[in-house]
């Protein structure tokens, strides 16, 4: 595949098909623990991985980091025809690594004093570190999945790096199934199911180094620290989308055991795992983009940018419009998939549901936004989206609402925030598009018009 010459239209949706396969099964990963944990153990089991939900989220997001702020870099400097690339993907996996490390020693180190924080009490607590046994293990190897995915889908191979996370999320799944109900290995068999999981992934995603279609290499790298640096703020804004979803949630399960209970805390651990269907949805948007502006900006071909954001923007509509038409007619399904409810989650779980899946309209738009503005290159208004709606505004909303207007105005929390982040994100698509200039483009005369 020649991102700077093959047609836009096709070329992007091969990537977006390869891209949402990856998500897709990703999400898989936590929704599938969740359904079975649910099913065997009970509502606990449910509210116990809605504790565990950051902890992934934290061990993803450091991937993402490296993974896309490295792989944008590479393709921008392969665009221009600009020194090693490679140096960027060294410098990425050093600080992969790195960054996995440290990440394996706290969980480690502070395992209970993590959970309580993010909500756990007593009883929850023994659940999650249960599920945890396992997983803890091989922290290191999700964070390495994470990073690679990204870097093989720029080095030309995004079918491999779905097919990495699909053999992964097949044994998980399987897995699942026989230990936590053939065996009666209860929420230590979720947890064993997703670390082997991971392994399975890694080993599918390292084969792209022995075959042809590889250019990936180790280099000497020259100034890693100011292309470590280089990275970081390129990947910040998508490490912190991710990152920020842990931030949220550990908000809401404290303000939800504060103002309404375990039950709704039980409602809220499927409503997180749907989210994060919508929120990889959002991801595979972007990152099928991605690889596409990122050369092709490096290159000058405007053009081919123009095309690939129009062809992003119909996907994301017909992802949001699915997901929240989804949401608003079945919220009871999503609670009978996860959990055996009792009457009392029941009543309340269609009222949250509905709320909190109003935000689903325009999460896609806002994460797409994040991409967009990262892959031609600027980082600042990126990192802008991210803080304001992983953060800044989402964490102010939470805390503020259920004391000015009572506990359940707290599920509109996310449909404003996306409403006020995508009203900022949008005008500054609009106004990068606009300053792209055609006359500009040095390799526009000699690329092809798809």
């Amino acid at each position: 595949m020649d991102l700077l010459k093959d047609s836009v239209r096709p070329l992007y949706f091969r990537y977006l098909a390869a891209a949402f396969g990856s998500a897709l099964i990703t999400s898989v990963y936590s929704v599938v623990d969740m359904a079975v944990v649910g099913q065997a153990v009970g509502p606990q089991g449910t509210a116990a991985l809605a504790v565990v939900a950051p902890v992934w989220n934290a061990v993803y997001s450091l991937g993402l980091l490296m993974g896309i702020g490295g792989s944008v870099l590479l393709s921008n400097a392969r665009g221009r025809n600009s020194g090693n690339a490679n140096e960027y993907f060294t410098a990425a996996l050093a600080g992969a690594c790195v960054l996995a490390g440290a990440a394996w020693l706290l969980l480690w180190l502070w395992e209970e004093p993590i959970l309580v924080f993010f909500g756990a009490d007593a009883q929850l607590l023994e659940l999650a570190q249960r599920y945890l046994e396992p997983v803890k293990i091989v922290v290191p190897v999700f964070v390495l999945n994470q990073m690679l995915a990204a870097f093989l889908r720029n080095d030309g191979n995004p079918v491999l790096a779905t097919a990495g996370v699909l053999a992964g999320g097949a044994l998980n799944i399987v897995g699942d199934c026989a230990f936590v109900f053939g065996l009666g290995m209860g929420v230590y068999g979720a947890g064993l199911a997703t670390a082997m999981g991971g392994c399975v992934t890694l080993a599918v995603l390292l084969t792209h180094f022995v075959s042809r279609r590889n250019t990936l290499a180790l280099c000497r790298t020259a100034a890693p620290a100011a292309r470590l640096r280089a990275i970081a703020v390129t990947g910040f804004s998508t490490f912190f989308s991710d990152a920020a979803m842990g931030i949220l949630t550990v908000l809401f399960n404290r303000q939800i055991m504060r103002y309404l209970g375990p039950d709704a805390l039980a409602v809220y651990g499927p409503l997180i795992n749907v989210s994060t269907f919508v929120q990889c949805c959002g991801y595979s948007v972007g990152q099928a983009a991605q690889p596409i502006l990122s050369v092709n900006f490096g290159a000058g071909n405007v053009r081919r940018i123009r095309r690939t954001l129009a062809c992003a923007l119909w996907a994301t509509a017909a992802f949001a419009l699915f997901w929240t038409a989804l949401s608003l007619a079945w919220p009871q399904g999503y609670i009978y998939l996860f959990m055996e409810p009792t009457p009392a989650i029941l009543e309340m779980a269609p009222g949250i549901i509905r709320r909190y899946s109003l935000s689903f309209l325009l999460l896609g738009l806002n994460l797409f936004a994040t991409y967009y503005f990262q892959a031609l290159m600027k980082p600042a208004a990126a990192m802008a989206v991210s803080v304001a709606r992983g953060f800044a505004v989402s964490g102010a909303l939470i805390l503020l609402l259920p004391v000015l207007a009572g506990p359940d105005a707290m599920w509109f929390a996310m449909p404003l925030t996306e409403l006020a982040v995508a009203a900022g994100a949008v005008w500054g698509m609009v106004r990068l598009t606009r300053s792209l200039s055609v006359s500009s483009a040095p390799c526009q005369r000699r690329t092809p018009r798809p």
